[in-house]
């Protein structure tokens, strides 16, 4: 459904003929409890399978997706603790998204959450609700699943995504009341967790960076091929909604901003190695004011460092 102009827009008009009953997520789930030390570890092998069950089986919208229009994601869970059947630990998630008449696969979301903790007894049944709290398992899950559907709708449509951003606003409000970490304001002095992840995107503060998503993907990335010179016109279009969203946000550490360069820092750099020497200048300038997690990184557009290394399209 999202894809549908996109993919007709590519002339893969075959593909509309592939049968619309897959899920939406095309997820690997890994789980890595290499630090767990005495425990059954059969119990890790089962849980990974469940999560990918659960993940790829689970239906999180009312569209229908063909395969070609599943997203590629993937869930990193690391357990660094076990106690009893509760163990912490991080999860980094990834997301994909192709890039119109190429090979290319940009990366859409591409974040650490290093404040997971869950509840686990093997074989257990993983059960989800939207609009009640079965396991924090399960909701860390969900509540990422749903960003990942949002940010992709908001590449192809602008705020394509807000029904998705909602649902993983609705999962914050019933899990903040049952203990669990990552899911209250007051935790994070920088304000970096799964509550204000979903703050951020829903707040009129950040309608500027939601719009840049669209830009950067739908206008800009989509047109490289065809016109390079438009697609970057449209991307530096889009980081100048992002230093709107910077200046705007003041004191407010937004870590729906970091989300997006920590997934297009590298990426930036490739597509503006070669670009001409003003267009350069210009997103050089933009993004060392706004991005102040990886200033070394665009020293490499700063004069004679500029080198062309983006992904062939």
């Amino acid at each position: 459904m999202r894809l549908a102009i996109f993919l007709h827009a590519t002339i893969f008009v075959a593909v509309l003929a592939v049968s619309a009953e897959a899920q939406e997520l095309r997820c690997n789930v890994t789980v890595n409890s290499s630090k767990i030390q005495g425990t059954n570890k059969s119990i890790f092998t089962t849980l990974q399978t469940s999560l990918n069950e659960f993940m790829n089986g689970t239906r999180w919208t009312d569209n229908a997706f063909s395969e070609v229009e599943r997203i590629d994601c993937s869930f990193y869970i690391t357990v660094n603790e076990a106690n009893g059947s509760r163990y912490s630990g991080t999860l980094q998630i990834q997301a994909h998204r192709p890039v119109y008449a190429s090979s290319y696969q940009t990366i859409t979301l591409n974040h650490l959450d290093d404040d997971f903790s869950f509840e686990y007894i093997e074989f257990d049944r993983l059960d989800f609700d939207l609009r009640s709290f079965k396991s924090n398992l399960t909701s860390v899950m969900a509540f990422y699943a749903y960003l990942i559907l949002g940010i992709d709708y908001d590449t192809f449509s602008l705020k394509g995504g807000s029904e998705y951003f909602e649902n993983a606003h609705t999962i914050v409000s019933y899990a903040q009341k049952e203990g669990y970490s990552g899911w209250n304001p007051y935790e994070n002095a920088n304000r970096k967790n799964r509550y204000w992840i979903a703050e951020n995107i829903l707040s009129n503060l950040f309608v500027p960076e939601r719009n840049a998503y669209y830009k950067y993907h739908r206008m800009g990335l989509d047109r490289l091929t065809d016109n390079s010179s438009e697609g970057r016109k449209q991307i530096t279009q889009a980081l100048t909604d992002l230093k709107r969203t910077f200046e705007s946000q003041s004191e407010v550490s937004a870590v729906y901003l970091k989300m997006f360069f920590d997934a297009k820092a590298d990426e930036l750099i490739n597509i503006f190695a070669e670009a001409p020497q003003q267009e350069t200048e210009e997103a050089y300038n933009i993004l060392k004011a706004v991005d102040s997690f990886n200033p070394n990184k665009y020293m490499k557009l700063n004069g004679a460092q500029r080198k062309n290394s983006f992904p062939t399209l």
